[in-house]
């Protein structure tokens, strides 16, 4: 019995090896999966683009040189994208801790002082400001996407970041940005508001009262605006059948006048639909408003004495 029991072990262990040595290779090449996730964040597709470099990351043979870069690419994302700072830290600290010899080392020290002064940890970021050097300008990491059309010092500014800067903004903003002359002068505004708010810090202002307290108001009215939206995107759907009922019901909004004021023609639905869609939105979003902030004020049981107020 003994002597069946050597025999069948190390068969087992050959099989098991066998299997391991016919593992199936990734059915892309490396070089298709890391530009899907390029493209995808050029499209600004950030989720995405996380979840191809991940799987890079974990179905190929990677260097630790590259798996440091594609580390932090993804911190960079979750940064200056998606503006998650506790999983941009978390990143940071994997080419931080797990890379000591990447050359972007440097930078990287710099990027968790930055998403721990975002997080409200000053007292974090201070402990390691203090243990940072300056950036070396061999040490300079890639910047993606696109070419770079300015620099700040070491800082580079891409096309990249220009486009997406410009998508921030509303979009009747945006349509004035078309022209090349116009991105640059949009541009220069960018480097002058990093420039002061450079200047601010090294004077120490984030610590000015006025500033905290600024800083406090805005935060308050970001995530105020941010519960609002969410509770009126849920509330406010309209269908193209309601947006035809509102018309019927209100012919009289969408005619034409002459110079007295006199109605001398109705308008047609074909016409105003879109008109008449923002209408009917603007009704039931402010009728949403109404309600939600009645149903908050009673749940709290809010008060208000207007005979007290002079």
């Amino acid at each position: 019995m003994q002597r069946k029991l050597l025999i069948i072990i190390p068969a087992v262990l050959l099989l098991y090896y066998i299997a391991c040595e016919k593992k199936q290779e990734p059915p892309i090449s490396a070089e298709k999966k890391v530009n899907l996730a390029n493209t995808f964040f050029n499209n600004e597709l950030f989720e995405a683009a996380i979840g191809e470099y991940e799987e890079y990351l974990q179905n190929y043979d990677v260097t630790d040189e590259k798996r440091a870069n594609i580390y932090y690419t993804i911190a960079n994302i979750y940064f200056e994208r998606i503006h998650d700072y506790n999983k941009a830290l978390e990143y940071y600290y994997r080419v931080k801790f797990l890379y000591p010899e990447s050359p972007l080392q440097s930078e990287t020290g710099k990027r968790i002082v930055n998403c721990l002064e975002r997080l409200q940890r000053s007292q974090d970021a201070e402990r390691i400001l203090q243990k940072e050097t300056s950036l070396k300008p061999d040490q300079s990491p890639e910047h993606k996407p696109g070419e770079i059309i300015a620099k700040i010092g070491d800082q580079k500014i891409t096309q990249g970041d220009l486009d997406f800067e410009i998508s921030l903004l509303p979009p009747y903003l945006q349509v004035q940005l078309k022209e090349n002359a116009q991105k640059l002068e949009y541009l220069q505004q960018l480097i002058a508001e990093q420039l002061l708010y450079d200047s601010a810090k090294r004077q120490g202002l984030e610590n000015d009262k006025d500033i905290i307290e600024g800083t406090f108001r805005a935060k308050r009215k970001l995530m105020a605006q941010r519960i609002l939206n969410a509770e009126l995107e849920k509330k406010v759907n309209i269908q193209q059948a309601d947006v035809e009922l509102y018309y019927k019901a209100n012919k009289d909004k969408y005619v034409e006048k002459d110079e007295q004021g006199k109605t001398i023609r109705q308008k047609n639905f074909s016409e105003v639909t879109q008109q008449v869609a923002q209408d009917l939105f603007m009704e039931r979003q402010e009728k949403a408003y109404r309600d939600l902030i009645s149903q908050l004020m009673k749940a709290e049981n809010v008060e208000i004495f207007e005979n007290r107020i002079r």
